[in-house]
């Protein structure tokens, strides 16, 4: 599965990068380190778009757009540690963020409520611009 947050850059320029997330069953979560960059411009412009790929044909995307809210956090965010145990199973999960630990000492919740939700199944459910 991959995924990725889309923002603006302090110079309006548009912005795209892999990032975990977690869902807790209202919004999605993030976690950054706090010198992360990105924490600049959605401080300026939380509004964001996220999309969620599976990695299997016909390929499924999850389109969400909202606005991201950022709050520090000491140590490491509970739902970044989630993710990396989805992403790299349970043993390598944790050896990540164990490692991360040692390296970071804070980082930053971003928290995403859904404001709009779309679905590309490419069974039911094509890109616009697809003539079928």
């Amino acid at each position: 599965m991959a995924s990725g947050i889309r923002y603006v850059w302090t110079d309006s320029t548009p912005r795209v990068i892999p990032i975990w997330f977690h869902w807790n069953g209202r919004e999605f979560v993030l976690g950054t380190p706090s010198k992360a960059p990105k924490l600049k411009a959605l401080a300026k412009n939380p509004r964001v778009a996220l999309t969620i790929d599976d990695n299997t044909f016909p390929h499924k995307v999850l389109l969400v757009r909202g606005t991201a809210r950022l709050e520090p956090v000491r140590g490491i965010v509970p739902e970044y540690a989630l993710a990396a145990v989805r992403y790299f199973g349970e043993q390598q999960g944790k050896a990540w963020v164990a490692q991360l630990e040692s390296m970071i000492q804070d980082m930053v919740r971003i928290t995403i409520t859904p404001e709009w939700v779309g679905l590309l199944d490419f069974q039911t459910r094509f890109p616009s611009a697809l003539p079928l």
